[in-house]
């Protein structure tokens, strides 16, 4: 059923704003867990900028902190390992 309030279509808006941010957040947080992954222990740089947006995503609730923390540790385990074989 379509918003007709004044409170109601501002929601929407809202939502509609909001879902797009949150979009690119979670865009952001993938590509930045891949660039980690390909360096893997050769730029901790990467992994530190994935974990601290992960964390970020967390705190504002874009992902839930359960999910951020198996995020970061399996990147951290992906980086360790990697990082023991080369």
């Amino acid at each position: 059923m379509a918003k007709r309030t004044k409170s109601g279509l501002k929601r929407k808006r809202q939502t509609v704003r909001r879902t797009a941010r949150n979009l690119a957040v979670r865009s952001s947080l993938k590509t930045l867990g891949k660039k980690a992954r390909e360096a893997g222990g050769a730029s901790p740089d990467a992994l530190q900028a994935a974990i601290r947006a992960l964390d970020s995503a967390a705190r504002k609730g874009i992902i839930h902190r359960n999910a951020a923390a198996r995020r970061k540790s399996r990147l951290m385990k992906h980086v360790a390992r990697a990082g023991s074989t080369a």
